[in-house]
């Protein structure tokens, strides 16, 4: 048994962020019903790469779903969304402001019909908020909301994540905030609307950089793969890579300094016995540091630094973490079988529950993959109906149904 064995999902959503939410909410044992436009979702054409034809993007983001293709554009095509409201515990959607009022299929419409019904709209700025009809790219949310203003090397220019983490961090919130108003309905049997931003989550993510500005009025810059407020912490390179060092307290500073570096004097230096004072005078002690971690390998560094009890790690590549030790006995990889792929390997869900595990992974549906099925099983139509929606374009049955 899964935690949310029993819930139906209804998505209406497309690309990474809302996907990623109700990737999660299926790896959970939720019934995903992916409603995709006849042309797919957005990021089926977002190749290369791809795995026989399937875009790896996708793939990132749709495991344990069921795909129907349903053209919104139709009035047949909007009541069959409707009908599959009624049945439906959640909905998650992440179209332009408007779009789905205009269908008829707005959260005013949607808890007339199923008021136990949780709608979750994810959008760049919010529903309810001046910027509502300009569209939320992760891009932009990361410029807007301040991140990359204190990413990048201090005399470079601002630099976004690598990852599209706003996309990422607000999928996973809207997860939460789903949870919770399951939790919530339980008691009130009533749904609610979760109006989730892409931008209210970035300006979360500002954590202790954001409290540093509201209650210090200090507004932080770039420190590159530095700390703003602990040194040593940050990656050094070694004669053949690098390597990252967190020294967390002046204990372990000590220790670095004696038991690592072999430059004991550093540990007893009065400039640099006390975090404040290493931060006052980081600009002469890091490049002491530096000098020393330049002498040796990162393989040789490593050891040494585990010994010390110095928090540390290689800076590894991608395909390095996919063949570490620990990602492999973590189970972090994962497989299933793909209609035309033969295999899909994806990164497996973090979720780690003792007696509700997440269920095995069932690979990203090909497009259309359970039109038939999803109209046939949860709306009880017959063969008759479902080609009489194909012929009037409302839905099409798409590849491998």
């Amino acid at each position: 048994m899964s935690p949310l064995d029993g819930i139906k999902v209804l998505d209406l959503s497309r690309v990474l962020a809302a996907p990623t939410c109700t990737q999660t909410l299926g790896d959970l044992g939720a019934e995903v019903w992916k409603i995709e436009a006849p042309e797919g979702d957005d990021t089926r054409s977002w190749t290369p790469p791809d795995l026989a034809g399937e875009s790896t993007y996708y793939l990132s983001a749709n495991r344990n779903k069921k795909s129907v293709i349903v053209n919104l554009k139709s009035p047949e095509g909007q009541e069959i969304v409707r009908q599959l409201m009624t049945h439906a515990d959640v909905l998650v959607e992440n179209m332009k402001t408007g779009t789905l009022e205009r269908f008829g299929l707005g959260w005013e419409h949607a808890r007339k019909i199923n008021p136990r019904l949780i709608y979750c709209s994810v959008s760049g700025y919010g529903r309810e908020s001046p910027l509502k009809d300009r569209p939320g790219y992760d891009l932009v949310i990361q410029a807007e909301s301040g991140l990359m203003s204190i990413t990048g090397l201090p005399d470079g220019e601002p630099m976004k994540h690598g990852m599209a983490i706003t996309d990422l961090v607000t999928g996973m919130a809207s997860v939460q905030a789903i949870l919770a108003a399951l939790i919530a309905r339980a008691t009130t049997g009533k749904g609610q609307h979760l109006d989730m931003a892409l931008y209210d989550c970035a300006v979360a993510t500002l954590a202790n950089i954001g409290s540093s500005y509201l209650n210090a009025g200090l507004v932080a810059g770039r420190a590159g793969n530095a700390h703003p407020t602990i040194v040593p912490y940050q990656s050094f390179p070694t004669s053949n890579g690098a390597v990252v060092v967190a020294v967390g307290n002046d204990g372990q500073y000590r220790k670095l300094c004696g038991e690592v570096l072999e430059r004991p004097d550093l540990g007893t230096d009065p400039r640099f016995l006390k975090n404040h004072d290493r931060v006052v005078n980081r600009k002469v002690l890091v490049p002491l540091i530096a000098a020393r971690f330049r002498d040796k390998t990162t393989e040789e560094w490593v050891p040494r630094l585990v010994a010390a009890g110095i928090p540390n790690g290689q800076v590894r590549n991608v395909g390095q973490v996919f063949t570490a030790p620990e990602a492999l006995e973590r189970g972090l990889v994962t497989r299933a079988p793909h209609p035309t792929g033969g295999e899909v390997t994806m990164i497996a869900s973090p979720l780690r529950l003792s007696d509700t595990p997440v269920r095995a992974p069932v690979a990203p549906p090909l497009l259309g993959q359970h039109t038939e099925e999803v109209l046939r099983e949860v709306l009880g139509a017959d063969k008759a109906r479902i080609d009489g929606w194909v012929a009037a374009g409302a839905v099409a049955l798409g590849k491998g149904a």
